[in-house]
């Protein structure tokens, strides 16, 4: 059963890496460099100060770093320990792999740290701010959705890679947006924002 699910990975990641076009290439590489994002995220540190002013600001920035750091290097974790070639290193995928960026990345890929990333920052400012900017959550799952696909086109990532980056990015932004609530409640409750 995992073996069939494997291949059916690999298929489905041929046929989505392979749709691409040089025509889109530049977009798809802009999406996946993590510096692409630096004015999203400044509108979003905007956005907290708005809602919740400087001193609980400053909290969800350590919180949102904190966040980061552990989706990251559970990223890295996962890597190393279950130890699945990335596409672009698989021998049995040897000449079908689209390879858009100059070089492949580390030779493992299980699970995708960016699509994990963008997913956890998406999600965590959607819960926090979702009651003052209703649609931001739309928008904020568009451009991570954008960034994990991005990871396929590029030929970084199977499917799977980036489905279960999504998932841990969601629960860790979970986890964290009630962290960050708790400390707010217990520490800077008397706080005006």
């Amino acid at each position: 059963m995992w073996q069939e699910l494997i291949q059916q990975d690999k298929e489905l990641f041929l046929f989505l890496n392979n749709l691409g076009t040089s025509n889109w290439d530049g977009f798809w590489l802009f999406i996946s460099d993590k510096f692409s994002a630096i004015p999203l995220y400044a509108v979003l540190l905007f956005l907290a100060y708005k809602t919740y002013g400087v001193k609980k600001t400053l909290v969800l920035l350590v919180t949102v770093a904190l966040l980061i750091v552990v989706t990251d290097q559970l990223g890295n974790f996962f890597k190393y320990g279950v130890q699945r070639l990335r596409p672009c290193h698989d021998p049995s995928l040897d000449g079908m792999v689209r390879l858009v960026k100059s070089s492949c990345g580390g030779k493992f890929g299980y699970f995708s740290a960016h699509a994990a990333n963008s997913f956890a920052v998406a999600f965590f400012f959607t819960l926090l701010l979702k009651y003052k900017y209703a649609y931001l959550g739309v928008f904020l799952m568009f451009w991570a959705i954008l960034v994990a696909y991005s990871r396929i086109y590029l030929g970084v990532h199977f499917p799977l890679d980036v489905l279960t980056g999504a998932v841990i990015g969601l629960f860790f932004s979970w986890l964290f947006s009630k962290l960050y609530i708790f400390a707010i409640e217990k520490y800077l409750y008397d706080i005006e924002p």
